[in-house]
């Protein structure tokens, strides 16, 4: 069951990768409303991930020099 959750995830984003590429060429009006959900969400899954991420990468900022 879980395996089929899981490519049910991944068919909606590879789904939502194609309506971007083909709503910066200048697909329908439905194309870019998917497109600018999936940039969206995918903005949404960036910022919770380096929030989870601010405390250590904070801590070895000063080890690259």
């Amino acid at each position: 069951m879980i395996v089929l959750v899981l490519v049910g995830v991944l068919l909606l984003a590879v789904a939502g990768c194609v309506c971007v590429v083909w709503a910066s060429r200048g697909g329908p009006r439905w194309v870019r409303g998917v497109a600018a959900v999936t940039l969206g969400l995918g903005e949404v899954v960036r910022v919770l991930g380096r929030s989870g991420r601010g405390s250590r990468s904070g801590s070895n900022s000063g080890s690259d020099d």
